[in-house]
């Protein structure tokens, strides 16, 4: 039986890999900022007394230990790890003010991946050879290349990108597979007030099939879904003049300091 721990958890992408996984039998340790939220998507879970639940901000890095701990020694041995929290909201340097909004969302898309790992890592590595293990950081295209109005978004998920694989390298030999799952535009409450066309949307509950497909593969990488894997590698090779020309015309989404 899967041991699987989720940061995130209470809505959107985390809480419908909860339901997947649970789907199939796994101990869930899941994990978001509200309790009533986490316990409401427990108890609509199967075998939901066997789940843990816990009311934590990934940015408390104390509090998230605490909670990875407790989720160990309750279960003994976890197989996956999925560092899912994230938060986006357009940003622009020009206004002081967003500076606070770059620090926020860098914390929690960024540092809160590091400290979400970080606890599991040498229990891991004790019995990952004899057993499968997962870290599984949640990047997303738009870590590809950067997007007007959305400087601090892109650079915390081209940050996980690049993150996850300086870990996947560190950890080769010592049977931890590190996966890296970059979302294109999948349709959760996160993208929904997005105010510009959104191409291949795609429904949670189909990405989530995906993504536990390329999670049990242990994929280093992988766009989900697959159309905007090949979008991304063909903005990846356009000259800079041409994108910045293209972009630059482009909608942003709102600040969340605007009037």
């Amino acid at each position: 039986m899967k041991t699987v721990f989720i940061t995130g958890a209470s809505s959107g992408i985390g809480a419908a890999l909860a339901r997947a996984y649970a789907e199939q039998g796994a101990t869930l340790g899941l994990l978001a900022r509200r309790q009533e939220v986490l316990e409401e998507l427990r108890l609509s879970l199967p075998n939901a007394a066997q789940h843990r639940i816990y009311a934590v901000d990934v940015t408390d890095h104390a509090a998230l230990a605490r909670a990875a701990h407790d989720f160990m020694q309750a279960v003994g041995q976890v197989n996956i790890v999925i560092a899912n929290a994230g938060i986006s909201v357009g940003t622009l340097s020009e206004f002081g003010e967003d500076i606070k909004v770059f620090d926020s969302i860098l914390q929690t898309n960024l540092l809160a991946t590091v400290a979400t790992f970080s606890p599991f890592i040498n229990g891991m590595k004790a019995y990952a050879k004899n057993s499968d293990c997962r870290l599984v950081g949640i990047g997303s295209v738009a870590g590809i290349r950067g997007l007007p109005g959305a400087g601090a978004y892109c650079a915390s998920k081209a940050a996980v990108i690049n993150y996850c694989e300086s870990l996947r390298v560190e950890l080769r030999d010592s049977g931890i597979r590190v996966v890296t799952i970059a979302p294109g535009y999948i349709d959760t409450p996160m993208t929904r007030d997005n105010p510009y066309p959104m191409p291949f949307l795609m429904p949670v509950q189909a990405f989530c099939r995906a993504a536990l497909k390329s999670i049990d593969r242990a994929d280093s990488y992988r766009v989900i879904p697959w159309q905007m894997g090949v979008v991304a590698k063909l903005l990846r090779s356009l000259p800079n003049w041409l994108y910045d020309t293209v972009f630059a015309r482009v909608r942003r989404k709102p600040r969340a300091s605007a009037d």
